[in-house]
This record gives C-alpha cells, sequence and structure tokens, in this order.
C-alpha cells in the first residue's frame, strides 16, 4: 500500500501546451491530469487554437473553476455565457470560447485537460 503524499505544483508542469496569446499547462496526479489555461486578452479559441487543428468549435467537454479575468463560452447552439472569478464551470463540446477585457484569464480544469489542444 502506497501512503505516499505526493506535492506538484504548475510553476513546474509535466507538460506545456502553447499557442498564439496561451498556453496550456499539465501536471499528472493521482491518476487525473489537471489543465491550467491562461490566456491573454485578445485570444479567441477558433482563431488561436482551432484554426491550427482545422476546427472551428472546442470539442472537449470542460470541467473547471475560473481563477482570474472573464471569459465567454459561446455554443454551438447560439447559447452564450460570460465566466468570471469564482465560477466552476461545465462546458460542453461544441463551443468557441474569447477572453473578454483586458486582463489574462486564468482556468483550472479537472475534466477535459488531457485532450485539450493535444498535437494528434
Amino acid at each position: 500500500m502506497n501512503l505516499e503524499v505526493v506535492l506538484k505544483r504548475f510553476d513546474s508542469p509535466d507538460e506545456v501546451r502553447t499557442f498564439p496569446k496561451g498556453r496550456f499547462e499539465l501536471v499528472h496526479l493521482g491518476g487525473m491530469t489537471i489543465g491550467r489555461a491562461t490566456y491573454e486578452p485578445g485570444w479567441k479559441w477558433s482563431e488561436d487554437v482551432g484554426a491550427a487543428m482545422g476546427a472551428a468549435s472546442c470539442h472537449v467537454e470542460h470541467v473547471g473553476m475560473v481563477v482570474s479575468g472573464v471569459a465567454t463560452a459561446a455554443m454551438d447552439d447560439g447559447n452564450v455565457v460570460e465566466m468570471k472569478p469564482g465560477d466552476i464551470f461545465y462546458v460542453p463540446p461544441g463551443h468557441d470560447s474569447w477572453v473578454v477585457g483586458d486582463e489574462p484569464y486564468v482556468s483550472l480544469h479537472f475534466l477535459g485537460a488531457d485532450d485539450y489542444a493535444a498535437k494528434d
């Protein structure tokens, strides 16, 4: 039986995925992958991540929490939601997203981190 406590920090992530105006850092811990997204003002998923993948909308399911900044999640069905610090979110597949305002947006991702912005 392994009783070892494991501590990790996003200061030293296991993997970093970079793209224009943003980065996604991953930490693997206890059978989970947790991600931290950092997007600069002007970042938009369809332009800064999706375009390189040939996708108009994100097909990853996300569960996470907004740490700072504000972003919009725009669903393919037309529903638009603004996410602010402290919000815990579920965003299903089929959406675009962008930073609102002039402050960087930071969020933690507890579901969907493995597949987000992954290079095939």
